[in-house]
């Protein structure tokens, strides 16, 4: 048997497949199609990646990824539904920010993220970018924290919405800086990066992508991203914590989940396979482009990442007494 076994792994790797080919066999995995869930609307960032990802996983495992969207209620439609699924490896999510943030926002969720989820790998962080008017006088983060702190309650800063990521990371600014700067929420990024163009308001928390053009051709003026490292779409911008901010830390990060209770074998297999196309030239230029810092992390450190963000995300809300809409 013993010999059957490593003549069939042997053809196996002379047939051009890789080793994953060998533990394939041992754990029965895949054998059909595999359902991806977005949790977020057609043609959105978070939309675009699960495609791209989704269709070389398909390759990689041999059966098609088909991706599901399930928007609603800031992702949470999409996440109790793959909750409440069966843990076998055919249904998997990919999730962003919102599976931290919403236990603290909404008064009540069908579902645990901690418990109800087993993490596969974060695949990126996307920052954001503080941005100002030009006409503001700040030229740095410390400019900025100076003039808050000169006449509490005079800045206005725009956000995409309650609760927004534009919010968030607004909101940590102002807990760890103990400025008091006024937030203005507006139906989506688009119109709150225009209102900081108009004069409206003299600040936002950009989406890196969306803001860097707009940076370049002098409409608004960059202090410093929002993410722990410099990012690679923007290495000679400062990132808020060098400018002074001790511990500010915050992206817009996703990873792939599937229902908690998922066998190891089956979640080791997805990271594997996962992390591989992560890790290719082609995918790590597509997701930098993108505005995306590429992690893919292993299951553990996603577990470990997602305990802290949801205890951190818990403080700043609370403070903030941000509810959602």
């Amino acid at each position: 048997m013993r010999i059957g076994h490593s003549l069939l792994c042997a053809a196996a790797l002379f047939a051009a497949a890789d080793r994953a080919t060998c533990a394939d066999s041992a754990i029965g995995y895949p054998t059909k199609p595999v359902r991806l869930v977005v949790p977020w609307p057609p043609g959105g960032g978070t939309d675009v990646f699960a495609r791209v990802i989704g269709q070389k996983l398909g390759e990689r495992l041999g059966y098609t990824v088909v991706v599901d969207n399930r928007p609603g209620a800031s992702g949470n439609v999409g996440a109790e539904m793959v909750a409440k699924l069966p843990p076998d490896g055919y249904t998997i999510m990919l999730a962003t920010i919102t599976l931290a943030t919403n236990p603290s926002m909404y008064k009540t969720l069908n579902f645990e993220p901690l418990k109800d989820f087993a993490p596969i790998t974060l695949v990126a962080g996307v920052p954001h970018v503080l941005v100002v008017s030009p006409t503001l006088a700040a030229n740095s983060v410390k400019d900025l924290i100076a003039l808050a702190k000169a006449e509490p309650g005079k800045l206005n800063y725009a956000s995409a919405g309650n609760g927004s990521p534009f919010h968030l990371a607004a909101e940590l600014f102002k807990s760890l800086t103990g400025t008091t700067i006024v937030h203005v929420p507006y139906q989506g990024g688009g119109p709150a990066i225009t209102a900081v163009i108009g004069g409206q308001v003299q600040l936002t928390f950009g989406n890196l992508v969306a803001v860097l053009p707009l940076v370049k051709g002098g409409k608004l003026k960059a202090l410093g991203v929002t993410g722990a490292t410099r990012s690679a779409a923007a290495p000679d911008l400062p990132t808020i914590a060098e400018e002074g901010v001790r511990g500010y830390d915050f992206s817009s990060w996703f990873g792939f989940f599937a229902p908690g209770k998922t066998p190891k074998a089956v979640i080791a297999k997805l990271n594997q396979e996962i992390v591989h196309i992560l890790k290719t030239p082609e995918m790590k230029n597509r997701l930098t482009q993108d505005g995306a810092d590429v992690i893919a992390s292993t299951p553990q450190e996603f577990s470990a990442y997602l305990a802290s963000e949801t205890r951190k995300w818990e403080q700043v809300i609370k403070q903030a007494g941000i509810r959602a809409d």
